[in-house]
């Protein structure tokens, strides 16, 4: 195919997923821990989630309706394309994608999106000292930025740290801190090039709001670009994101945090958690998500 050829089908594949799109006042942007939605490890190229678990996290998304999806415990490309056409089968087309690699073979970081990313610059291999040791963010950083409208575009960031189990080889704690100081200094370089900037942070930290490790990411307002946690509730009013059965625990540990030029687009009152009775079947995690309106303020 010729050169020619080649830009005028990108144009074509761009111009289609702005029109699907259909620019709105409003965009919903959801994170979501899908909980193993991976591969069973007997290499039958089957999703390790049962059929019923599966419908269920179908269901959650295509209830929430999100414009853009970002989501951690995906599984490969091929499982990330099984979604989205899950999801496209049951009415709720998301046409973009991105997908990050990291360093963890099984889990990983991807996002789905009705409207064009327009750029790409998702990192799969970070690395960190600690205790004199090498380490590398396990499942990178999901980085992409998309146009909601003609003059307005918003880069979304996603990130998924170290769980809280414990490690013979390192604290796990510290392990965590490691990786937002280095998400930290990733947002900074962002915000320091480009003040302006709409960016959402989203992710599953693994830790509550009181740690060091989430004071880190958010910044203090000496350093370029603090961050606004966006603390999202439930129809009861409720903050939790994540019920851990071992220790019968329920915690806010999924978090969507907004840069001081997103902040004034944010409709703060429209933003939540998913409460569906059938939560649970889809994942130990419920999504959250955020309402904006998309024009520069």
């Amino acid at each position: 195919m010729g050169r020619f050829q080649t830009c005028c089908c990108r144009t074509l594949i761009f111009l289609f997923l702005a029109a699907a799109a259909s620019f709105a006042a409003e965009v919903k942007v959801a994170w979501f821990n899908l909980e193993n939605y991976i591969e069973r490890d007997d290499g039958s190229g089957q999703i390790a989630k049962s059929p019923a678990r599966i419908g269920a996290v179908v269901k959650t998304i295509t209830e929430l309706r999100p414009d853009i999806l970002a989501v951690a415990e995906i599984g490969d490309r091929t499982t990330l394309t099984d979604l989205q056409n899950r999801l496209k089968a049951a009415g709720w087309d998301l046409p973009a994608s991105e997908w990050v690699a990291g360093l963890d073979q099984a889990r990983h970081l991807a996002l789905l999106s009705r409207y064009p990313i327009v750029e790409r610059n998702s990192q799969d291999a970070l690395y960190f000292p600690l205790n004199g040791v090498k380490h590398g963010m396990h499942r990178g950083i999901l980085d992409i930025t998309v146009e909601l409208a003609p003059a307005y575009r918003l880069r979304v960031l996603g990130a998924h740290f170290k769980s809280r189990r414990d490690e013979s080889a390192y604290d796990q704690a510290a392990f965590r801190l490691a990786e937002a100081r280095l998400f930290r200094s990733y947002v900074e370089k962002i915000l320091r090039s480009a003040p302006e900037t709409n960016l959402l942070a989203a992710g599953d930290l693994n830790d509550t709001k009181n740690e060091p490790a989430i004071r880190e990411i958010i910044g203090t307002p000496r350093e370029p670009g603090i961050l606004r946690d966006i603390w999202v509730r439930d129809s009861r009013g409720e903050t939790w994101t994540h019920y851990w059965k071992v220790a019968d625990v329920y915690s806010r540990i999924d978090y969507l945090l907004t840069s001081p030029g997103l902040s004034p687009e944010i409709l703060w009152r429209k933003c939540g958690i998913v409460d569906a009775p059938y939560w649970s079947q889809a994942s130990d995690h419920r999504a959250i998500y955020a309402v904006l309106s998309p024009e520069n303020k």
